[in-house]
C-alpha cells in the first residue's frame, strides 16, 4: 500500500527534520522548468529505472510529480524495487503550491 501524505504534512515534517528527507521530483523537465520545490532531486519518471542507484534507501524518500498519479506510480515501483521509506506527496506540486508556498508557480 503507498503511503501518502498532505503537503502542510510534508512541510511540517521537513520544518522539524529537513536532514532525513529527500524529495524526489517525477515530472518531466519542462515542468520542472515551471516549478520546482527545493531542495530536490529530479529523476524523470521514465528514468527512474536506470538511476536507482541515485535515490538514497537510509532516507524518508517524499517523491512528488504535478498531482500525484505519476508519483504513486512511482512509490509503487520503488517498494517493488525493495525501497521502503517512502511516501507519495498527496496532490503534488500544485498542492503544494497551493496550501504550503503560494511562491511555487502554479500550472
Amino acid at each position: 500500500m503507498v503511503a501518502s501524505k498532505s503537503a502542510k504534512q510534508i512541510a511540517t515534517e521537513l520544518g522539524e527534520n529537513a536532514g532525513r528527507y529527500l524529495l524526489l521530483d517525477v515530472r518531466e523537465p519542462e515542468e520542472r522548468e515551471l516549478a520546482y520545490i527545493e531542495p530536490s532531486l529530479h529523476i524523470p519518471m521514465a528514468e527512474i529505472a536506470d538511476r536507482l542507484g541515485e535515490i538514497p534507501r537510509d532516507r524518508d524518500v517524499v517523491v512528488y510529480c504535478h498531482h500525484g498519479s505519476r508519483s504513486i506510480a512511482v512509490v509503487s515501483y520503488l517498494e517493488s524495487e525493495g525501497f521502503e521509506r517512502l511516501t507519495n506527496l498527496t496532490g503534488g506540486i500544485d498542492a503544494w503550491s497551493r496550501t504550503v508556498d503560494d511562491r511555487v508557480a502554479r500550472y
